[in-house]
């Protein structure tokens, strides 16, 4: 019986560091990459960096680390032609350029050897050669070629794995358009001719590449994708106008922050709770448990991630707005991630983006269970006055539900509304959308006091008015 973990795929890291990132902001992006890499289930046996003025050289890469990747992939270390390559002479031109221009660029980078000393002695991975190299920038179609040339492993950008995961977890309908729309668009510039593939096709668009034939069906499939999604988005919004006049409450935070713990936590729902990237990618709502009354909706998102790519978000724009349109935002922190305010910072910038950052909020340090009694300290004089709990404490989790509660019932305003004993069939209006305080009975009818949001409160009155 085959081990699961041996056959995971075995991956190198690539990180460059910039003039403008810190040590500790490098180790934290490639310790996030390890994570994103291991959820897609790769193996990671090693890391390389380098420090770089920039990114846009041909390989990204210097010459001399280039050389020590390929040493431990396998590959020729340089970048070779080949008969499957198939490219114009104007292609060919732009590509010389940007070639020249890298070359440029890596002579006015430290010297070969100041680099090598930059990541210590040279990188050794132990057993089988890792199949796969995982670079901690996006690349353009050019320096993805040229490092599969150089390295003969299979070259993952930190944006290429964002989406496969997403690719992955996707569920419902609307997730896995969306998701297959982002998709599509970071594959369609990057597709290019394979070997023993015919370069001209004939039929419809007689004289195209097969690649230009393969971009016209991928154009074809997004209007067709973003049709389908405008569609479910309609749907969605329709269900999103019914609960206008709900309380609602969205949680909000960096991924594997613990929203849907907190989610199962606080609504008894049966949502996936999962210690990996991205194990939500459907917003789920349910009413917060107990229920109250009036009830209180609660919604969880798509975790946040740093430089998160575009076109995701802006797939994810109609999920998102589960957040704009919330009355309360619970802000989730992992109070254990030595980066929790960088991924809070994150957090806001994203909320900003998409018109949020006016929504009121709860600032929620989650995880604190992990933490001693000097760290729970430290982070409370870092973050005064938010709320430290843990999801898996029941005391916890009692203790913000009653605070949300006091939040809205900070809102409610009271009526008196008289019910004919004709509509007493109507009932049920009142008693889903308000608190009844009190009842009495007369030759009119039931006269009810209730305290309920100041919409709910006018709508039922003008519900029963005489």
């Amino acid at each position: 019986m085959s081990n699961p973990i041996a056959d995971r795929p075995r991956a190198v890291l690539v990180g460059i560091q910039l003039p403008e990132t810190s040590d500790q902001d490098h180790a934290t992006h490639l310790a996030e990459l390890r994570r994103l890499v291991n959820t897609l289930g790769y193996e990671t046996v090693g890391t390389l960096s380098q420090r770089r003025a920039s990114t846009g050289s041909g390989t990204v890469l210097g010459t001399g680390k280039l050389k020590e990747l390929a040493r431990l992939t396998g590959g020729p270390g340089v970048i070779a032609s080949g008969a499957a390559d198939r490219t114009s002479k104007a292609k060919a031109r732009w590509e010389a350029e940007a070639a020249e221009a890298g070359g440029a660029a890596e002579e006015a980078a430290p010297p070969e050897d100041e680099e090598e000393a930059d990541g210590g002695a040279p990188l050794e991975v132990a057993g089988e050669k890792p199949t796969v190299v995982v670079v901690a920038h996006e690349l353009s179609p050019s320096q993805l070629r040229n490092l599969e040339k150089a390295t003969g492993a299979l070259v993952l950008d930190r944006t290429g794995v964002i989406v496969d995961i997403f690719h992955r977890h996707a569920r419902s309908r609307e997730a896995r358009m969306q998701v297959e729309i982002a998709r599509l668009k970071y594959l369609s510039p990057r597709l290019r001719e394979s070997a023993g593939r015919s370069e001209r096709q004939a039929g419809r668009g007689s004289g195209d590449s097969a690649v230009e034939l393969d971009r016209r069906k991928i154009r074809d499939r997004l209007a067709e994708l973003s049709e389908g999604l405008a569609a479910v988005q309609r749907d969605q919004d329709q269900r999103r106008f019914a609960r206008k006049d709900q309380l609602r409450v969205a949680l909000v935070g960096y991924t594997n922050a613990g929203k849907s713990s907190l989610m199962r936590a606080l609504t008894g729902s049966e949502v996936l709770v999962a210690d990996r990237l991205f194990a939500t990618l459907d917003t789920t709502v349910r009413a917060l448990q107990p229920e109250s009354r009036p009830r209180v909706l609660v919604s969880d998102t798509v975790g946040f991630l740093r430089e998160l790519p575009h076109d995701l978000v802006a797939s994810f724009r109609s999920t998102l707005d589960e957040a704009l349109e919330a009355s309360l935002l619970l802000h989730v922190v992992d109070a254990s991630d030595p980066s929790c305010q960088a991924q809070l910072d994150v957090t806001r910038e994203v909320l900003r983006d998409i018109g949020a950052a006016e929504v009121p909020g709860l600032l929620l340090l989650n995880k604190i269970d992990r933490l001693d009694a000097a760290a729970r300290r430290e982070v409370a004089a870092r973050f005064p006055g938010a709320i430290q709990l843990s999801a898996k404490d029941p005391a916890d989790v009692a203790a913000l539900r009653q605070r949300v509660l006091d939040f809205f019932e900070a809102q409610f305003v009271e009526a008196e509304l008289t019910v004919p004993y004709a509509a007493q069939g109507r009932l049920a209006e009142i008693y889903e959308s308000a608190r009844v305080l009190s009842e009495t009975y007369d030759e009119a009818g039931r006269t009810m006091r209730v305290r309920s949001t100041p919409g709910a409160v006018a709508r039922l009155v003008r519900a029963f008015q005489a």
